[in-house]
């Protein structure tokens, strides 16, 4: 299934993955508010043999091979922790491009993946630099909590983080890691498995069809290399918030029930996929990863009924939620806030899903923003989108992260431009 005329993102404008048979957009809702209070390997090469399998290989064969194991880093003495009362910095990314000769290759989706995603060349180099420019990762869950004040009223507060000395908070958060049909055969992995050595690694083919087993492909096994060998980059082993939809599954695994086809054999199916998926979750919940909803159908919740916006999120709840277990995490579609704006007013879309248990809500926007709510115990927020558009566009806005001349692949198609 391919997705056809996706928009092309510049300055404001963020695009996201394309829902089902129509591109969709991600845009950045940024309010008028106060500031919070690499190329991939050639084929058949990686560097933990076998982390490429040999062509030919058959998947099944293939997934029961032992990689070896991955080195150690050596033992280095607890730092001192120190109080953090700042900013707390939020980048989100997609799913990363693994192949960038298949998806730059001149289809109608190239546009696409160029504006909104990053190579997985890109994504290590920017992980590099912000290891560098001192940053650490530290879970959303932690920068907030709920309370009851004096007066029984139910609230949320913004915690002081205890850091080693001379970091800053980031939040790392992963739109739309499903592994979507589309995505298929155009320079992306397909799914997320555990290896024998109890890792994620991620399956899919290389250009020439051979099958792939690699941890050097995909943002979560880029990610969790990246903090086994620079555990200082992690906050306790925390890695990443994976926001998901459901309409064709999570992880690479089609969990979603067929409405249209009540079949033995379809319902069979899907109990299978739920089965497989079910221990990749616990294993990244276990290894720093936790969960948010990004709406089951990746709705625009200001292009739906109030009725529609409930089945949406009863049946992410059932097919989703029974997966991933709670979370108080909303991560808006297309970055669009509900009730035409969250930030200073309440409206019933907001208050529905209050009611569901979620208290973070996130936009898309330029800046490190965040507000909690006064009438109700929650947290309206931004996060920074990395990506094609803002590698192009916004180099010095990114800088404290990274610099786009830097980090930015040879192999993006030149027709786009930049301005630097």
């Amino acid at each position: 299934m391919k997705i056809q005329n996706f928009p092309l993102i510049f300055l404001t404008v963020v695009v996201c993955l394309p829902l089902v048979l129509t591109g969709v957009s991600c845009g950045s809702n940024q309010q008028d508010v106060d500031v919070d209070e690499p190329s991939p390997p050639a084929t058949n090469t990686a560097p933990v043999t076998p982390s490429v399998m040999p062509s030919g290989t058959p998947r099944e064969d293939a997934e029961q091979q032992k990689p070896s194991p991955a080195p150690q880093p050596p033992q280095v003495p607890a730092p001192e922790l120190k109080p953090y009362d700042g900013v707390v910095e939020h980048l989100f990314f997609h799913e990363v491009i693994a192949y960038p000769e298949l998806a730059f290759d001149g289809d109608s989706m190239q546009p696409g993946y160029d504006a909104n995603m990053v190579t997985a060349s890109e994504f290590s180099k920017m992980l590099e630099s912000m290891h560098r420019n001192n940053f650490i990762l530290v879970n959303m869950n932690d920068v907030w909590s709920e309370f009851t004040d004096t007066n029984g009223v139910t609230k949320m507060q913004k915690n002081t983080l205890m850091l080693p000395d001379g970091k800053k908070p980031l939040i790392l958060s992963f739109d739309d890691i499903c592994f979507y049909e589309y995505m298929r055969g155009d320079g992306f992995m397909e799914k997320l498995i555990i290896g024998r050595d109890g890792d994620i690694w991620a399956s899919g083919y290389d250009p020439a069809g051979n099958d792939v087993l690699s941890q050097d492909f995909t943002v979560v096994t880029i990610l969790d290399k990246f903090v086994r060998e620079h555990p200082d980059f992690s906050l306790d082993g925390v890695k990443g918030c994976l926001a998901l939809t459901g309409y064709e599954g999570i992880l690479g695994y089609r969990t979603q029930a067929d409405t249209g086809n009540n079949s033995d054999e379809s319902r069979l199916n899907r109990m299978q996929e739920v089965a497989r998926a079910r221990p990749v979750v616990q294993r990244l919940q276990e290894t720093g990863w936790y969960f948010a909803t990004h709406s089951y159908g990746h709705i625009d919740l200001n292009n739906m009924t109030l009725d529609g916006i409930k089945a949406d999120a009863l049946r992410w709840l059932d097919e989703v939620g029974s997966l991933v277990g709670e979370t108080k995490i909303f991560i808006y579609a297309y970055g669009a806030r509900p009730d035409g704006g969250d930030v200073y007013d309440t409206g019933p879309v907001f208050r529905f899903y209050h009611d569901l248990g979620f208290r973070l809500f996130a936009s898309v926007g330029f800046e490190p923003f965040s507000r909690i709510k006064s009438d109700i115990s929650a947290v309206v927020c931004d996060r920074m989108h990395a990506d094609g558009g803002t590698l192009r566009r916004e180099r010095e806005r990114y800088m404290k992260f990274y610099d786009a001349a830097e980090v930015f692949d040879p192999l993006r198609p030149a027709i786009y431009g930049t301005n630097w």
